[in-house]
């Protein structure tokens, strides 16, 4: 069946939640409507709908002069497998001593590689991204040189990839954080899918903004691999919750972004550890002042 979408982009995310809003209104009714930051550092934001039946183009050129953005752009989206797509688009991903397979491919895990079983279906975070690839291959290194971690967090966790890795190498239980209630559904779906229930914990929390985390606080280690601003956002929060000595590993960071990270991260405590760039994506490991 041929869905239809009808995507636009504009300055300001009140805005963009205000047409995404207004788009609730139209007939045909769309199916479902998202609203996302645009990661290129331009600070637009992107409003897509999308429809079963051809959207009313009139009443989208009618919001879009409303609420003063872009005309939309109208496309037909060709009915297709997306699953079996990702499938065959996405192979394993290796970062040191971590594998990240879908179950297609569970008979090609090295024998002595940590696999980490991540559908193709499922949320961000299945390790192709530069972002998780970079964070996987930042603990790597990080255990590779004998650093060790009672308390750790993966805040954003998304699918929790990077909170499941941990709980592989470190010997505590890990916590997993994300401020989306579908994202910790898929988090939980993918730590039962590798049984690892009695090692990591995932919760709903915005920051560190949550009693289990306040409770769980100062952290050894903590991965947040979400995006500039809200890293920054976090910086003094982090600060206080990451023990002397103790590493961030940050990622979700534009490469021309990343001297601004490091600025704020230095003036909140921490020293930069190892910078690595993958593609148009940094991720940074910092170490806490003692």
């Amino acid at each position: 069946m041929t869905t239809y979408s009808a995507l636009t982009t504009m300055s300001g995310q009140d805005t963009a939640n205000a047409l995404a809003e207004a788009l609730e209104a139209l007939t045909p009714e769309p199916t479902g409507i998202g609203v996302f930051e645009v990661e290129d550092g331009s600070g637009l934001w992107e409003v897509g709908a999308y429809f079963t039946d051809p959207p009313d183009e009139a009443g989208l050129a009618v919001l879009a002069v409303m609420h003063d953005v872009k005309p939309f752009v109208v496309s037909e989206i060709p009915d297709q497998d997306w699953v079996a797509k990702v499938r065959r688009d996405l192979p394993p991903v290796e970062a040191g001593r971590f594998f990240v397979y879908g179950g297609h491919d569970a008979d090609k895990v090295p024998a002595d590689a940590i696999p980490l079983l991540i559908e193709a279906a499922m949320a961000f975070g299945t390790g192709h991204h530069g972002t998780t690839l970079g964070c996987l291959k930042a603990l790597d290194r990080l255990v590779t040189q004998g650093v060790s971690a009672e308390r750790v967090i993966d805040v954003g966790c998304g699918t929790a990839v990077l909170g499941m890795a941990a709980a592989h190498v470190f010997p505590n239980k890990v916590l997993a954080s994300d401020i989306d209630p579908v994202a910790v559904d898929v988090a939980n779906a993918n730590v039962i899918a590798n049984n690892l229930t009695e090692r990591v914990d995932c919760v709903i929390a915005a920051g560190f903004d949550a009693p289990a985390l306040r409770d769980a606080a100062p952290f050894d280690l903590v991965f947040a691999n979400i995006l500039k601003g809200p890293l920054i956002a976090l910086s003094a929060d982090m600060g206080r919750s990451v023990t002397a000595s103790g590493h961030v590993i940050l990622s979700g960071i534009l490469n021309e972004q990343a001297a601004e990270v490091i600025d704020v991260y230095t003036r909140a405590g921490f020293n930069l550890v190892h910078q690595e760039s993958i593609v148009d994506w940094t991720t940074l490991t910092m170490q806490r002042m003692a």
